[in-house]
């Protein structure tokens, strides 16, 4: 049974600020994810890019562990990236991160063959969210072009998956805008 937030609330108000700091401390001491949420919060930048990376290596290694062949435990590799999104709510390493995500199945496909359809349906499900992304905010399509472009161009094309993946692309209004723009030049 968990105590609801509202009862949470009118409990803690009774608390004195260093039974609050206590408290505190202990969950920050037991829990990693609370470990991770305050130093993102207290830390900032630094903190924040520490996690990252280490999101970032804890993908690759569902795919290209250092040793041995990837597991393609998808669900944990996606687990990263929803935490790293929900603790540190930066959009940018986040859409980084499901981008990497991509690129990485991208880059599995291509060495080892290919995969399921489960597989495949992960990575444009992925790639979607990242084309929306990118479509909402200019800026996060600049600097991801490159990198969006290459994963797709490098996709195979078994399973419709690079079909899926173009069709994804071609929803950034921004990849439009600079087709035309290098048309009339």
């Amino acid at each position: 049974m968990k105590i609801k937030v509202s009862d949470l609330k009118k409990r803690l108000k009774n608390y004195e600020q260093k039974e609050l700091i206590g408290l505190v401390v202990e969950m920050f001491k037991t829990n990693k994810e609370v470990q991770n949420l305050l130093s993102s919060k207290f830390l900032g930048d630094e903190a924040i890019e520490v996690l990252f990376n280490q999101a970032r290596k804890k993908i690759e290694i569902e795919f290209f562990p250092d040793r041995g062949h990837g597991k393609l435990r998808l669900a944990e590799a996606k687990k990263e990236i929803a935490a790293f999104k929900k603790i540190t709510n930066d959009q940018k390493r986040t859409v980084d991160l499901m981008l990497f995500y991509v690129e990485q199945g991208v880059e599995f496909t291509s060495a080892y063959g290919e995969i399921s359809e489960g597989f495949y349906s992960s990575m444009v499900k992925m790639f979607d969210q990242v084309a929306i992304e990118c479509d909402r905010d200019e800026d996060l399509y600049k600097m991801f072009s490159k990198r969006l472009y290459n994963v797709v161009s490098n996709a195979p094309e078994g399973w419709g998956f690079q079909e899926a993946l173009w069709d994804s692309y071609y929803t950034i209004e921004w990849v439009i805008d600079e087709e035309d723009e290098e048309e009339g030049e």
